[in-house]
């Protein structure tokens, strides 16, 4: 589904991102993990479109993607849930989850029963305000919205940020669900070890913007993971 190589990434004068490569394809999650400040958000901004690479190779579902803005690579199968979610609070959670229309084609405007059978609550407070969510249904929120363009890749930064265990399960369980459909290809970043580890079919290191793990799970012993991430 996805293929970067050595894509190198800079703010201004500083350089983020050190030929950086991964891959993952369609019904598997490829976890990347490091420290803080590693270049881990920065990646899946780079991923998305939000910033641009200064170099590297980029192909998406066999196609070769140069640097088109956001709302491109969302039509192209892109969808992204930041880290700190990122709603908007005065909409409705209605009206947050069709602000993931734009990207869609007018056929496909439709808000999926799916959606609401993976996070029930979304149904329930279809009315509130997404600013009045806790936090946990914040996220659901933000994972239901990228779910509107129905993608081909899913990147998910943090989704475990701040949230009640029963929810973390949740996520979890949807992010199962995703991956065993077998038509979308996830990279998650994640600091929270176990869930990351249990999760994910390969794994990614970063340090200072480099890799410095790569490869499939079944390839490293778990202590050898997590002393790779451990600061």
């Amino acid at each position: 589904m996805l293929q970067i190589s050595d894509v190198c990434l800079h703010y201004k004068q500083s350089q983020i991102l050190f030929n950086v490569s991964l891959s993952v394809e369609k019904g598997s999650i490829n976890c990347v993990m490091g420290t803080n400040g590693v270049g881990k958000t920065s990646l899946l901004k780079a991923i998305s479109g939000v910033h641009h690479r200064s170099s590297g190779a980029y192909t998406l579902d066999g196609q070769n993607i140069k640097t088109p803005p956001p709302h491109i690579l969302a039509a192209l199968g892109v969808a992204y849930v930041p880290q700190g979610r990122m709603i908007f609070p005065f909409l409705t959670v209605k009206e947050n989850l069709e602000t993931g229309f734009n990207c869609v084609s007018k056929a496909n405007r439709v808000v999926a029963d799916e959606i609401f059978e993976l996070f029930p609550v979304l149904k329930e407070m279809e009315s509130r305000r997404g600013g009045d969510l806790s936090g946990g249904q914040q996220q659901q929120l933000a994972f239901g919205r990228a779910l509107i363009t129905r993608p081909k890749l899913l990147l998910l930064d943090e989704p475990t940020e701040g949230i009640q265990p029963n929810i973390i399960k949740q996520i979890k369980k949807v992010i199962c669900y995703l991956r065993d459909q077998g038509a979308m290809g996830i990279i998650l970043v994640e600091q929270y070890f176990d869930f990351a580890y249990e999760l994910a079919d390969s794994f990614v290191v970063l340090e200072r913007g480099r890799v410095t793990l790569s490869g499939h799970k079944s390839e490293f012993a778990k202590d050898e993971i997590l002393a790779e991430v451990s600061v």
